[in-house]
């Protein structure tokens, strides 16, 4: 019995990971900020091979994020099972606050959110007691006042599991294992041989994260220090090392009795990071009633043993893949879409903020109709997006585009995007018709940089109104980026090697990672423009 898992387990935009084991399944989700549908949920049956089952947040009313910042949004959510339902709590940090959803399914449906009442702060987590009550645990600035920047503290309070409330009276229990640590976030509560665990990162999002653990005979306190904290961590590693900002983590624990770590952690490449926060495992085992991750090792590894049966999602007839017809996304290194054959849209699909009522539908036999409206790209609006996470450093994304319903001067194309100030784009415009049966076709291709747009090729193109389909690519090698264009059988490289180090974290800023995706932008008037997406694939690339 066993199996291997590299790390990352996800690859890609899945940060904030929390994870619950209900019999030989595992459900893990992770933040989304601006993105919608919100909260991807993952399953597995051996913690290295994942599959999509659905998304907790699928209607706007669920999910309102408008005018939200591609960095705001849902932060860092948490999922839990017992008695039969599933419970998700986090923050809506731009409309809301801390709130609830339930289901019975993982794939749902989930509920409507239930707002919680003074829960202030963020990183909301719930923990079930024996005696069935439930506490809400969460991080609130130092009530006393805060004294610097991250002067944070973990807070506790018992809810009430029918009005999903708070009750009784909060009680602040721990601010950290450092002395003047800065946000201490996304604390969980765990209870083994007759302790409560608080676990929770430390030292920001950044280079300095760190995963530390408390723990106490009362869920009250007082909580006493592991002295071996943080319990994982690479920041004492150097600013070279492959994986960097580790931390953010929850527990799980297998049928057999083995625990494991799910976590946050990045690959730079020279020192940028693109893709964003990424989930990653450890082993955890229990010395003195202190967790201990990856004995021996004390830091994060390549590859790791699980000890469970490996799982083939597409050889399991109870897997999502497998009873979707592969509808839904496995984490694999290609994936190809033709959407005129294609009943349903997969989960994996990301637009921004709420999309226009009819913004985008799936035409069988024709294919993935992206309707525009005036917003572009550059603006914290609804625009017309829609796109995949980019999962590799080294990666290849082309769609083909239908451009018959795309009108004069209107604009579509596709896109690298971390966030609407820091983007690339390829971008295509009919212009006026050059004689009976063709018209100009305006390719640029376009890095944005803290709003501003810099135009690195501009060409035109003939062509026939009769062969209106057009191929774009984009290749990326690290931080380089290649763009590429096809009508009929040509194909003109549009650009290549663009620096694109500025589209990166450690430039851009934020807590999001880059996605891959199609966009058209329409000027205000009776007939506005709309895309046909034919066919999109994805692969990595060596």
């Amino acid at each position: 019995m066993g199996t291997i898992a590299n790390n990352p387990i996800l690859s890609g935009f899945y940060p904030d990971p929390s994870i619950c084991a209900v019999g030989e399944d595992f459900y893990l989700i992770s933040s989304t900020f601006a993105y919608f549908p919100g909260i991807p949920v993952m399953h597995s049956k051996d913690l290295a091979h994942w599959e999509q089952a659905g998304n907790v947040l699928t209607r706007n009313s669920q999910l309102p994020l408008e005018n939200a910042g591609h960095s705001q949004g849902i932060f860092a959510p948490t999922i839990r099972y017992h008695e039969g339902v599933y419970y998700v709590i986090c923050t809506n940090v731009s409309h809301g606050g801390n709130f609830i959803v339930t289901a019975t399914k993982p794939e749902g449906p989930w509920s409507e959110p239930v707002y919680i009442k003074g829960a202030e702060g963020i990183d909301p987590s719930l923990f079930f007691d024996e005696d069935g009550r439930c506490y809400y645990i969460g991080t609130h600035p130092n009530p006393s006042g805060v004294k610097y920047n991250g002067d944070w503290f973990i807070w506790i309070q018992e809810l009430d599991l029918e009005t999903f409330q708070l009750i009784g009276e909060p009680k602040d229990v721990w601010n950290g294992a450092m002395k003047n640590i800065i946000w201490p976030e996304g604390p969980h509560i765990y209870k083994r041989n007759g302790y409560y665990y608080i676990m929770n990162a430390e030292g920001g999002t950044g280079p300095h994260h760190a995963v530390t653990v408390c723990r106490s005979k009362s869920i009250w306190g007082p909580y006493e220090n592991n002295f071996c904290n943080p319990i994982i961590t690479h920041r004492h590693l150097g600013k070279d090392y492959p994986v960097k900002y580790v931390g953010h983590a929850d527990l799980v624990e297998t049928v057999h009795g083995d625990w494991y770590m799910v976590m946050l952690a990045v690959r730079p490449e020279n020192g940028f990071t693109t893709m964003g926060r990424e989930t990653f495992l450890a082993e955890v085992i229990w010395e003195d009633d202190w967790p201990v991750v990856n004995p021996g090792k004390g830091i994060l590894t390549e590859q790791l043993e699980v000890k469970l049966n490996e799982w083939n999602p597409l050889e399991d007839q109870n897997s999502y893949t497998y009873k979707n017809g592969r509808k839904e996304l496995l984490i694999d290194k290609q994936n190809h879409y033709d959407f005129a054959n294609m009943d349903q849209l997969g989960d994996e699909w990301l637009t921004l903020r709420n999309a226009d009522e009819g913004q985008f539908e799936l035409i069988k036999g024709k294919g993935l109709v992206l309707h525009g409206n005036e917003h572009t790209l550059k603006e914290q609006e609804n625009e017309a997006y829609i796109g995949i996470r980019q999962r590799h450093h080294k990666c290849r994304m082309e769609a083909v585009l239908d451009l018959s319903d795309v009108q004069e001067n209107d604009v579509t194309g596709v896109a690298l995007l971390q966030s609407n100030e820091y983007h690339a784009r390829v971008e295509l415009s009919k212009k006026a018709e050059m004689s009976e049966g063709t018209y100009s076709l305006q390719a640029r291709v376009i890095i944005c940089k803290q709003s501003e747009d810099e135009i690195i090729s501009e060409d035109y193109f003939t062509i026939n109104v009769l062969e209106q389909k057009v191929t774009l690519g984009l290749e990326i090698a690290n931080l380089q980026l290649n763009c590429k264009l096809q009508i009929g059988d040509e194909t003109t490289v549009l650009a290549e090697k663009i620096d694109i180090h500025a589209l990166s974290t450690e430039v851009a800023g934020g807590f999001v990672g880059e996605t891959l995706g199609v966009y058209v932008s329409a000027k205000q008037g009776e007939k506005k423009s709309s895309v046909c997406i034919k066919e999109f694939s994805y692969e990595e690339i060596a």
